[in-house]
């Protein structure tokens, strides 16, 4: 179990699992077509691509990449919200976010200062059902996601209980992982990964495309890694067994993986976040050398 009860919880926080929307939620008129003007306005790439960008590496757990997309909604145009009750044994979940959250904070801000550099703390939106968001409107059955346009991770921390059906575990680094995994979107987004990768995507197509994108998912896996490790030398945050169920995570989101769930044949070339082999060895990189050079999946011969 992650040692995190009494430790300080971030103020980046904006709970939002109250929150529903009247009208909307689901779309009409076929999300991932409304979707793509959005994408291409916020990011000039490819909708398709950009949108896994969007997703991360966690979010694409029910029925894959067609399944998370066709779950947003886009345009301009938001649905009413209506304040209802927080959902029931979710509180818990909550905190636990929250604290590894300012994990993050704290070994990030590190890191940057490390370099020289300052660190922008993104925001958490932890969030019930659908969630309003500067990338468009998503419900909870995409999964956890970073938005690059306004700088925040959105979580259903429901998600949880999902992941472990997965076959990822019961046990909480499993939530951890997923939250440092999404946060080394944002910080790709600093460094500029994300638009690097919207450069090289512009020139790529098809499976060229795809392979950049397990470029820039499995970088933030070893990121990922790189924060555990770092975590762990200054909170004693990990127990035997926790990197074992992050582990198993990240075997539960391999692309092979989600695709064998689904019942399809396994296709390398359509992989977009990489195999489960990849996302463990990627991660397991950061975490035994957690330095963000160690990261680099765009100068890696392989994966």
């Amino acid at each position: 179990m992650v040692q995190w009860r009494g430790r300080r919880e971030s103020r980046n926080v904006i709970d939002q699992r109250g929150t529903r929307y009247s009208g909307g939620a689901g779309g009409g008129g076929g999300g991932l077509l409304a979707l793509l003007p959005l994408l291409f306005r916020i990011f000039g790439w490819k909708g398709a691509v950009l949108a896994v960008i969007i997703v991360g590496g966690i979010g694409l757990f029910s029925g894959g990449i067609d399944s998370a997309l066709n779950n947003l909604t886009g345009g301009t145009s938001q649905p009413a919200t209506i304040e209802g009750e927080i959902p029931a044994g979710t509180e818990e979940a909550a905190r636990f976010a929250a604290v590894m959250l300012a994990d993050t904070e704290e070994v990030w801000n590190e890191v940057f200062a490390e370099a020289g550099q300052q660190y922008r703390e993104p925001k958490l939106v932890l969030f019930s059902d659908a969630v309003s968001s500067a990338c468009g409107f998503a419900q909870s059955a995409m999964g956890p996601f970073y938005c690059p346009a306004d700088e925040r991770v959105y979580i259903d921390v429901r998600f949880y209980d999902e992941l472990a059906q997965m076959g990822a575990g019961n046990g909480d680094f499993a939530q951890a992982y997923v939250l440092a995994h999404e946060v080394g979107h944002h910080v790709e987004n600093l460094l500029g990964i994300l638009d690097r990768a919207d450069a090289e995507g512009r020139r790529g197509g098809g499976a060229a495309a795809n392979l950049m994108q397990v470029r820039v998912e499995l970088m933030a896996d070893c990121f990922a890694g790189l924060w555990a490790a770092r975590a762990d030398q200054r909170f004693n945050l990990l127990e035997p067994g926790d990197i074992d169920e992050g582990m198993a995570a990240a075997a539960a989101v391999g692309d092979d993986t989600i695709q064998r769930r689904a019942g399809r044949s396994v296709v390398p070339d359509s992989f977009t976040h990489g195999s489960a082999a990849q996302r463990q060895r990627w991660f397991m990189r950061g975490f035994n050398n957690p330095d963000v050079s160690s990261c680099d999946t765009f100068s890696a011969r392989e994966l």
